[in-house]
């Protein structure tokens, strides 16, 4: 009998890394390896790390540290460490983490079960050399489909094999990933394409994600079908830029086609697309999001400024009023149409007028969710390079002055909403906090939940009806409309 592996994996970051984590569960599954959710119960802790900003690369280190950890008060033999920033900085992080066993890349991906046990039986893999993820595609989108084998996470292109163990995903044909689930969440993250082709100045993430490729839609719709199998109730697109989405395949339009198709698989009640670039914007894609039965009318666009001058520097395109005027467009479709943005505060060159000019595009945009991160010099990007760095003192001041504002906005965005009538997905329930879920203009994790004043009868994945009758900052309490049965209808 083989001997019982056990691994655990400890996710941080972004949805992607979510997907990322559920593939390469489903490769150990596939291999006979036992999942584990505590880390100390683990033969191997396998950490997906971020490498976005420096905060999440201290998250990241930090969680490596506490597995390390295990090893002297758990069963943990190995710590090894994947995702973005092992990617990113490949045998530099070795080096300067010995603490992890190994540092994986996403070529190991494919092989993580030989990895893993290669590094189980006292073994080493050398890690690699980090490279330009986007030098491995094709500079014309067109020949990227097309293109020799280059490891895709959330892709898989190799054959599943036969026999899968139960609750593996999904036999839809010979390019889908291996995927298992690794909660039982009523939500599940689907990704739509890797990589992305803009070149913002701030940015890191095309150099180890690389270029841009989509997705084909019957890879994307197989495995939305076997996660609602799964009991998955919505499902969540996700890239590095969902706008782009086939390019690649020769329709730029095909995000429009695909919705509908999505929405209509059957147990599928809500389609929510993430990461949507306003210079992107297309007026088909608007009436797709705003009008489509079970695609929420849900915006998260990347806007990261608003003034003129900066968004330039940035290498990005737009201005206050032309932003203003395509939220205008959307709530002329969806009055009560979620939108969500990011933006950074202190770049290079930022003025005090540029500032005042974003708090002036903040305080007219009605926003539902607003991140605000202080600017910092990300190695390998252009914006490292610039002119005109203001110091620690004024980005720190910006980043609390505007951070203030925007839980203010937020909070008040929220509060029109009462009143009105909210669908909500219950995505738990328990003693201590009652019913929990998410009305369509909040994304998982990021966007603030709903609260029911009474809980009797409400499952997980449930989708009820409920009004809004008061706010917290910018979460919702509702109340159902009739009894469970009515209110689920």
């Amino acid at each position: 009998m083989p001997e019982r592996r056990t691994v655990a994996l400890v996710t941080l970051g972004c949805a992607r890394n979510e997907v990322d984590s559920e593939e390469l569960a489903g490769r150990l599954a596939a291999d006979g390896w036992e999942l584990v959710e505590d880390a100390s119960a683990a033969d191997v802790a396998v950490v997906n790390t971020c490498g976005f900003v420096e905060a999440a690369k201290k998250d990241s280190v930090d969680a490596l540290l506490e597995a390390n950890d295990l090893k002297d008060h758990g069963k943990t033999q190995a710590v090894v460490a994947v995702g973005c920033m092992a990617e990113r900085y490949g045998k530099d992080l070795a080096e300067a983490l010995p603490e992890a066993d190994a540092i994986l890349g996403f070529d190991d991906y494919a092989d993580i079960s030989d990895r893993l046990q290669t590094i189980l039986n006292g073994g080493i893999h050398a890690s690699h050399t980090p490279r330009d993820r986007r030098k491995l595609l094709p500079i014309s989108p067109a020949e990227r489909q097309s293109a020799p084998d280059v490891a895709l996470p959330g892709h898989a292109q190799d054959t599943p094999p036969e026999d899968l163990p139960e609750g593996l995903a999904p036999a839809s044909g010979p390019r889908a990933p291996l995927r298992r689930r690794l909660d039982t969440s009523p939500v599940a993250s689907v990704k739509l394409a890797s990589g992305c082709d803009r070149r913002c100045s701030f940015c890191a993430i095309p150099s180890f994600r690389g270029s841009f490729i989509s997705r084909r839609p019957s890879d994307v719709l197989g495995e939305t079908r076997w996660l609602a199998e799964q009991g998955v109730k919505e499902v969540m697109l996700v890239s590095e830029n969902n706008t782009s989405y086939g390019k690649d395949l020769g329709d730029i339009r095909l995000l429009e086609t695909l919705l509908p198709e999505l929405a209509a698989v059957d147990g599928i009640e809500r389609v929510r697309v993430s990461y949507l670039q306003p210079a992107e914007m297309r007026p088909g894609l608007i009436d797709v999001l705003t009008s489509t039965d079970k695609v929420v009318p849900y915006f998260d666009l990347s806007f990261q400024h608003s003034a003129p001058a900066v968004l330039r520097a940035m290498r990005r395109f737009g201005d206050t009023d032309r932003f203003l005027e395509l939220l205008d467009t959307i709530r002329a479709k969806a009055p009560t149409a979620g939108v969500r943005s990011n933006f950074i505060v202190g770049f290079p060159g930022e003025t005090e007028a540029d500032f005042k000019e974003l708090e002036r595009f903040l305080s007219a945009a009605r926003l539902d969710a607003i991140g605000v991160f202080g600017y910092s010099d990300e190695e390998g990007t252009e914006a490292v390079g610039y002119e005109g760095k203001l110091d620690a003192d004024t980005i720190a001041e910006r980043l609390a002055h505007l951070s203030r504002l925007a839980e203010e906005l937020t909070a008040q965005r929220a509060e029109e909403r009462i009143g009105d009538t909210v669908r909500v997905l219950v995505e738990s329930v328990d003693d201590e906090d009652g019913a929990v879920g998410r009305a369509e203009h909040q994304a998982p994790e990021t966007d603030g939940q709903v609260t029911f004043t009474e809980s009797a009868g409400l499952t997980p994945g449930l989708m009820v009806e409920a009004k809004v009758v008061a706010t917290e900052g910018v979460d919702l309490v509702v109340e159902l409309i009739g009894g469970v049965e009515e209110a689920g209808r």
